[in-house]
């Protein structure tokens, strides 16, 4: 089955960056699109940024764009969700989470980004 594993979270003040790595482990990396979600107490889980593997098409939330990055490592089967000019709001647990087809059904454990102002 596949396993995800996220890492990279951390504190940081606003305006600071952090990278998010997620390893993917389990199945053949090349054919998921896999996706960060990000979540905080009472509200309901966000999209925020995807990939597709393969050939490297990209997606993501508009409260995101120009600030973060999502890109892969095929040799290493890593999804990278680089974040820069980070704002309070920004504050949530990210999740990194793989489909095959439509429905996100692989998930990580997720790690904690705690932007300060």
């Amino acid at each position: 089955q596949v396993q995800l594993e996220e890492s990279g979270g951390g504190l940081v003040q606003a305006g600071g960056s952090l990278r998010l790595s997620c390893a993917f482990s389990g199945g053949t990396f090349s054919i998921y699109r896999v996706g960060w979600f990000r979540q905080t107490p009472g509200k309901e889980r966000e999209f925020v940024a995807a990939i597709n593997v393969s050939v490297h098409h990209t997606y993501y939330t508009d409260s995101v764009k120009g600030r973060f990055t999502i890109s892969r490592d095929n040799a290493k089967n890593i999804v990278y969700l680089q974040m820069n000019s980070l704002k309070p709001e920004d504050t949530a647990v990210y999740y990194c989470a793989a489909t095959f087809h439509t429905d996100y059904n692989y998930w990580g454990q997720g790690t904690q980004v705690t932007v300060s102002s």
